[in-house]
Order: structure tokens, then C-alpha cells, then sequence
């Protein structure tokens, strides 16, 4: 195995980190075609190597390159409301739809944020769960 940038104790150009990243792809190859990976538990120069060029990658990441965040959507604080109060009262969805007197898929489709609240339900949340109504004027 050859062990390239031993001496590089931090990556600070993207040029170096190219390099470095090319580096870990190769020796997961030959690894892999050593059988060096197989073994979950094992430790050898080859993991240990990897492991040493993954964290000067990773290092780098943090510092030099800002990532774009995946478009995920963050759940309002009445959806975390309604899911600290299941949780809380050991309430499955199936039970809640029932209690608040709808049918399971568009109470499912309310929790994912695809459907919005009505006023009934949400009268149905106050009454059910006493979720403070500025939470739900706020965010149904």
C-alpha cells in the first residue's frame, strides 16, 4: 500500500483535497480487492489510512466548502406540538384520527404538512390535546 501525504496534517487548498479525496478512492479499492474490508472488526493499515485521509476530507469540508442543505422541510411547531402530545399519551395516529374525527390518510397528509389544517380540526386539537390556540391561529 502506498501511503501518499503522510506528512499533510491539514488539506487547505482544493487542489490538496482533490488529490487526497482520489487518494481514498483508490486505496477502498484496493482494499476491497485485498479483502481488507470484509472483517467489520478488523483494523489494519488500510482502514487506518482511510480513516486518517477521511478525517483531513472531512476537516476541510467543515472549514473551506459550504454545502447546499437538501430542501427538507422543517416541521411547524403545531405538527410538533401534536407529535410531543402522541408521544406523551402514547397515541398512535390511528387513534388520533379518531379522536379528532377524520379519516386516517388526511390526518396523515395534515402531520407531513402536505394538507392544512381545518377549523374543525383545529377546534378538535384545543379540545383534545389544549394545544395553546395561538399555535394554532399561528400555524394551521
Amino acid at each position: 500500500m502506498k501511503k501518499l501525504f503522510e506528512n499533510v496534517s491539514k488539506l487547505t487548498t482544493r487542489e490538496d483535497y482533490d488529490k487526497v479525496l482520489a487518494q481514498v478512492k483508490v486505496l477502498i479499492k484496493e482494499a476491497t480487492e485485498n479483502g481488507c474490508l470484509d472483517d467489520p472488526e478488523s483494523d489494519n493499515e488500510y482502514i487506518r489510512e482511510i480513516g486518517r485521509l477521511g478525517i483531513l476530507c472531512a476537516q476541510y469540508e467543515n472549514e473551506y466548502i459550504q454545502f447546499k442543505h437538501l430542501n427538507v422541510r422543517k416541521k411547524s411547531p403545531l405538527i410538533r406540538n401534536i407529535e410531543d402530545e402522541m408521544y406523551s399519551r402514547n397515541i398512535r395516529q390511528k387513534e388520533l384520527s379518531g379522536m379528532l374525527g377524520v379519516n386516517e390518510p388526511t390526518l396523515s397528509q395534515v402531520m407531513r404538512g402536505k394538507r392544512a389544517i381545518s377549523l374543525r380540526m383545529a377546534k378538535r386539537l384545543y379540545t383534545v390535546f389544549n394545544i395553546d390556540p395561538k399555535i394554532i391561529l399561528e400555524y394551521a
